[in-house]
């Protein structure tokens, strides 16, 4: 997350009809939408191999593996975050595929840079928090990627 690019406050009605049409993703926090920076190559390696690992261990279970693209909504902290990975397991979740984003996660996964590592820790976490479904908060901190 790195600029707000309205300082006025924004529905999360218009939030989400916006973030539908818009070229680049935005976290939405309490009536303010924050643009997201892109991802280095070493951060999509540790996603892709995280979602990998995950998928193929939940196979059957009717949990669902959702990778950088899908929204969590926060209710309570009235705000919406683009998680790196998020897994759902309930029912509520999977029955509807049209809506944009999961408000039952039960682990959510941030791939760290020394960039967003204060927020994901600190304001974002608390936010979190909030969300009773939620089981893991897993943090992966970006320092180095071998390749092996």
């Amino acid at each position: 997350m790195i600029t707000n690019f309205d300082h006025n406050y924004l529905s999360p009605e218009d939030y989400l009809a916006t973030e539908r049409i818009a070229k680049d993703k935005h976290e939405y926090i309490r009536g303010q939408t924050y643009a997201m920076a892109g991802a280095s190559k070493a951060h999509g390696m540790i996603i892709i191999n995280l979602a990998t690992l995950l998928k193929n261990r939940l196979r059957g279970s009717g949990c669902l593996v959702y990778a950088t693209d899908m929204k969590v909504r926060l209710e309570i902290a009235n705000s919406y975050f683009y998680p790196d990975l998020v897994v759902t397991c309930d029912s509520r979740d999977n029955q509807s595929f049209s809506e944009d984003f999961i408000r039952y996660p039960r682990l959510v996964v941030e791939v760290l840079s020394p960039t967003t590592a204060a927020f994901a820790r600190g304001d974002k976490f608390a936010d979190y928090r909030s969300i009773k479904t939620l089981e893991e908060y897993v943090i992966a901190v970006l320092a180095s990627v071998r390749h092996t």
